[in-house]
């Protein structure tokens, strides 16, 4: 998982072209059910971000996933609290 600056430019908030906002990357394949508890705890939102994959035979494929954005605090709360439950959900 990664944090890094988003590149959207559509927001037209004032207060959104002041700050800088991160993505952090959702993995395939958690749950929705911790999707949820996300949005729902924490002041981020869902988007769709295209990425480039670099592994196995990805080498290069550029797939579409889905990301929490928000501010850096809020972003890097988020990637705790969803390891953290990834890890509970891992090892039920």
């Amino acid at each position: 998982m990664t944090e890094e600056p988003s590149k959207d430019t559509t927001d037209t908030t004032k207060e959104a072209e002041k700050e800088e906002l991160f993505d952090v990357l959702i993995p395939p394949g958690v749950p929705r059910r911790i999707i949820k508890d996300v949005l729902e705890k924490f002041d981020v939102e869902l988007v769709k971000r295209k990425q480039r994959l670099y592994f196995a035979n990805m080498a290069g494929d550029e797939r579409e996933l889905l990301a929490f954005r928000g501010k850096r605090e809020d972003v890097q709360k988020v990637e705790k609290f969803m390891i953290d439950e990834l890890n509970e959900y891992i090892n039920e």
